[in-house]
Formats: structure tokens, C-alpha cells, sequence
């Protein structure tokens, strides 16, 4: 959640189904996306650095259907890596395992360093294999109430020019983009220091704007999840305050690994209060649901035993959701808890668990 630069520390028992930690480290620069996008259609997702054992040469992967889902699948992410490294060593088990996750569209988080370059990139190489983008914006001041992913520009002014090189990167290339996760709930939440209150509004209705000045972007405002903000009414206010008529619609479950059933459940209850916008749900990790029992302080990271869930499709059979969607990237740690490594870096192990534990994954 978003740090507040006061020093002050959340009591943990406050953050628990809630956690995300979804930071991830920044691509290449803006020329070397562009040349590798123009000439292989491919190029390396923001998955921090490389292990050695992680270092083979990526396995091109097919584009899904683009009936089921218009998304990209990057060719050079992490899973495509690990896949491509499997298979060198011959470990064929354990590549059929990683191929469930390399196979499938994930969403792209841009980084703080070059987002025009960033973003002009993941278009440019989905628009050339006749897919849109599906990206994560997620650099808001006073990120992540001082937890594992705390950060984000430095103030408002940083944001803004952060947010139109993004923009500009985009351009009139096909892309979703999810907009700035955790924002909205720790409003509701009570996290967010209400002195930042005004400019988070201001930040947030402003991104929309512009997003939605582009011809071809869709954007979707984070709801958080049921086990989170349990009422919806405490959500659908700030949504409203954040621009949600002007958006596509809103994101629930980012990172997290509450059911589908649930999140679907609770969708439809907060769209009627916020004029019956659509939402997407983020079913990455959501195959077994969260984590049983209520004696972690931090069931949320990296819980063990836990699955893929529905594979990203836009034939959801509700009309109220638009999209069943991996926003968070399965297989890299949400923070240094349960042996993980930092927040956003790959993490094998928990990546081949996730896919052994799977029922619908394809």
C-alpha cells in the first residue's frame, strides 16, 4: 500500500487481505524497446534482474485467440524466461508447469524511469502482433502506506509529468490500462493521511482525463477486494470523487486471492451505486481463494498452497464484468515474507506452485 511519509506505521493487523506489493523494477530504455519491438516483436517485461538460471533466450509463445482475449502476450517476460531455461536443462516437467503462465497475456507495469518509453514500447509490439495492450499504471505519491511497496513520485507536480510522457507513450495505440491500484482503497480504508487527500483526487480524476483522451485506451479504476473493503458504499464514493463516470469501469482483486464468486458478487453490488460501470477481476492467483485461517498477520504475502485461477478472457458470461484479467504477474513475489524474495522479482518456486496447484488454467 502507499507510504505516507509521516513515519507512521499501519498496525500489520490492518493490512491483512488487502496487501498487493506489486512493484516492479523499470524496462530498457525507450531506443532499445522500440528496435527490439520493431524488429522481433519483443523485448523484456519489468521483471527486475535476472537470475542465472533464468537467463535463456525466451521461447516465442503464440498470441491467444483474440476473440477470447485481445491481449498481448509478451514474448520476453519472465515466465517465457523461465520457460525458455527449463527446457535448456531439460527439465520438461517442470517447463509444462511454467508454460501455463508463459502462455497467457499479463499485464505490463510501468516503471518510474522512461514511461513514454515504457509505454510506447509495450504498444508498439502488441499493436504489430495485432493485440492491445493491457498496462498498469502505478506510481502515485505516498504509495503503499510504508509497506513493501511503498514509493511513488515524489508529489504531485512529479506525477503529472510522469503521467503525460506515459500518455504520450501510448498514443493512439490499443491499450487497457489499470489505474493505480491500492489508491482508492486506502482512502477508503482509512490509510491515506487525509492532508493528501485532495491532491490524490485531483491526480487520479486528472489521469482519467487524460487517459480517455486518447482514442483507443480503456481505463479501470482499482476497487480493492470484499475481504478489504467490505462495504462497497465506503468504495463507491471515492470512486465517484476519482472519476469513475468518465472511466471505463473499476478493477477488483489486483493481486489478490479472493474467489471469483465473491468478486463478482461484490461487483455487481458496488456497480449499482457507481451508475452500473462494468468491472474486470483480476484472477491471477485466485484458484484456491485466499488462505485459510485467521492467524497470519500476513496471509496475504505469498501465501502457500495457493493457484492460478481462470484464464484471462473476455467471455466472462456476465454482462457486468467485462474481463477476467491477470493484473498481477503470476510468479513474482508480493515482499520478503514466507522465504520470498523483494516485491515484483521472480520467484520460481512459488511461480511452478501456482500452476501445479491450478484447475482452470488452460
Amino acid at each position: 500500500m502507499y507510504g505516507s511519509h509521516t513515519g507512521r506505521r499501519q498496525p500489520v493487523a490492518r493490512h491483512h487481505d488487502r496487501k498487493r506489493n506489486l512493484r516492479h523494477s523499470g524496462v530498457a530504455a525507450a531506443g532499445a524497446l522500440l528496435s527490439l519491438a520493431t524488429l522481433t516483436g519483443c523485448f523484456g517485461a519489468s521483471e527486475g534482474p535476472r537470475k542465472n538460471d533464468h537467463a535463456a533466450p525466451p521461447v516465442r509463445q503464440k498470441q491467444r485467440p483474440k476473440a477470447t482475449v485481445p491481449y498481448w502476450v509478451n514474448p520476453d517476460g519472465s515466465a517465457a524466461r523461465q520457460l525458455a531455461a527449463y527446457r535448456k536443462k531439460g527439465a520438461k516437467g517442470n517447463a509444462q508447469l511454467i508454460q501455463k503462465i508463459a502462455e497467457q497475456p499479463v499485464a505490463e507495469w510501468l516503471g518510474v524511469d522512461d514511461p513514454e518509453g515504457q509505454a510506447r514500447g509495450f504498444t508498439e509490439a502488441a499493436r504489430h502482433a495485432d493485440r492491445n495492450a493491457l498496462l498498469v499504471f502505478y506510481n502515485i505519491p505516498h504509495r503503499d502506506c510504508g509497506q513493501y511497496s511503498k514509493g511513488g513520485a515524489a508529489d504531485g507536480a512529479a506525477y503529472r509529468a510522469w503521467l503525460d510522457k506515459a500518455v504520450r507513450g501510448i498514443g493512439d495505440r490499443p491499450a487497457t490500462v489499470i489505474l493505480e491500484p491500492d489508491a482508492l482503497p486506502h482512502v477508503a480504508d482509512g490509510c491515506t493521511p487525509k492532508k493528501f487527500l485532495e491532491e490524490r483526487y485531483d491526480l487520479l480524476t486528472g489521469a482519467v482525463d487524460k487517459l480517455k483522451g486518447l482514442p483507443r485506451t480503456k481505463v479501470y479504476l482499482d476497487a480493492g477486494n470484499p475481504h478489504w473493503i467490505k462495504d462497497p458504499r465506503a468504495i463507491a464514493g471515492p470512486l465517484k470523487r476519482a472519476g469513475i463516470a468518465k472511466a471505463d469501469g473499476f478493477a477488483l482483486n489486483i493481486s489478490n486471492y479472493q474467489t471469483t464468486v465473491e468478486n463478482r458478487a461484490y461487483g455487481k453490488r458496488l456497480s449499482a451505486m457507481v451508475g452500473g460501470k462494468p468491472f474486470v477481476i483480476d484472477t491471477s492467483r485466485n484458484g484456491n481463494g485466499p488462505a485459510p485461517g485467521k492467524d497470519d498477520p500476513e496471509a496475504w504475502c505469498n501465501p502457500k498452497g495457493r493457484a492460478l485461477g481462470e484464464p484471462p478472457t473476455v467471455h466472462t458470461g456476465d454482462k457486468s464484468v467485462d474481463a477476467y484479467l491477470w493484473i498481477k504477474r503470476p510468479g513474482e513475489s508480493d515482499g520478503p515474507c514466507k522465504g520470498g524474495p523483494k516485491a515484483g522479482q521472480w520467484w520460481p518456486r512459488y511461480a511452478l506452485d501456482l500452476a501445479r496447484n491450478a484447475r482452470n488454467a488452460e
